[in-house]
């Protein structure tokens, strides 16, 4: 049995750099979700008057959590989906997004 690698990736999350450990190939999807976390406590916190980085991050956890459970039920987004048409979804929402990222990327 061969020991995955970790590796070390940089990310921001409202102004606040963090280095996260993941395993070797798992870099992209956890860029991906800092960025997603990033965007929605930086909209809690221009869209509230809370300005507490605990309380967005709890108010963002709370906003995931039901999101997730939206998942989960007969009348949720994604109910009645196989698992394939999720994951279909999903790579067809990444690469709109990498699509519109595309041009940003030659601005540095």
């Amino acid at each position: 049995m061969s020991a995955s690698k970790s590796m070390q990736v940089d990310v921001n999350i409202m102004g606040q750099s963090y280095k996260l450990a993941c395993k070797e190939g798992e870099d992209r999807a956890l860029m991906e979700a800092a960025s997603y976390l990033n965007d929605k406590m930086c909209a809690i916190r221009d869209q509230s008057k809370t300005k507490g980085t605990d309380r967005i991050a709890v108010m963002a956890a709370l906003s995931f959590a039901a999101e997730l459970l939206a998942t989960k039920t007969h009348d949720g987004p994604l109910s009645g989906l196989s698992l394939g048409e999720v994951r279909h979804k999903m790579q067809t929402m990444t690469d709109v997004i990498d699509q519109a990222l595309t041009p940003q990327e030659k601005l540095f």
